[in-house]
């Protein structure tokens, strides 16, 4: 083997090492490759309430790649219990979505009613323009989605009183 093959291959474990340490600890850079595994992803940090997400009770995120919080693409795993009602709300960013498992419900407008939802089950994707009021249930199952934005984000509830006390 010649030495620039050897430096090669050196080069090509190196950036795997790379990555995979990038993966395991979560909020990747948008530009640095990343491979998470579902086993990886639960491996990350799980934190209450990201930007970008509603605030609801029970609600976990767990950042996949990016900051939120910063200029730049993001991409959060959000998960929902069973039974959770997230009243209306708007991002200042335009997000995508693609539900990993469970049915969510989700609609668009200023108020979260029945009348107004789609089942969304694994597999689905869907879109939210920036400044779009939209709403979302969860049934008896608790529900887990991929979130990407360019963030920053935020989140405005269209009535600031349904808002929740705490973990926003």
């Amino acid at each position: 083997m010649s030495p620039l093959v050897g430096i090669a291959a050196a080069g090509a474990t190196i950036a795997l090492v790379a990555v995979l340490v990038v993966s395991h600890a979560g909020g990747a850079a948008p530009n640095t490759p990343t491979l998470l595994a579902p086993s990886d992803v639960a491996a990350l940090a799980k934190g209450r309430a990201a930007p970008g997400a509603s605030g609801a009770s029970g609600i976990q995120t767990t950042v996949l790649m990016g900051d939120p919080t910063a200029a730049g693409p993001y991409t959060i795993a959000l998960r929902v219990p069973a039974h959770t009602i997230i009243a209306a709300q708007t991002h200042r960013d335009a997000t995508s979505a693609v539900v990993v498992s469970g049915t969510w419900w989700f609609g668009y407008g200023p108020v979260n009613v029945p009348t107004g939802l789609r089942a969304l089950p694994p597999g689905s994707f869907y879109t939210v323009p920036a400044g779009a009021a939209h709403f979302a249930r969860t049934g008896s199952k608790p529900v887990l989605v991929y979130v990407t934005g360019s963030g920053p984000t935020d989140t405005q509830y269209v009535a600031p009183a349904s808002a929740p006390t705490t973990g926003h």
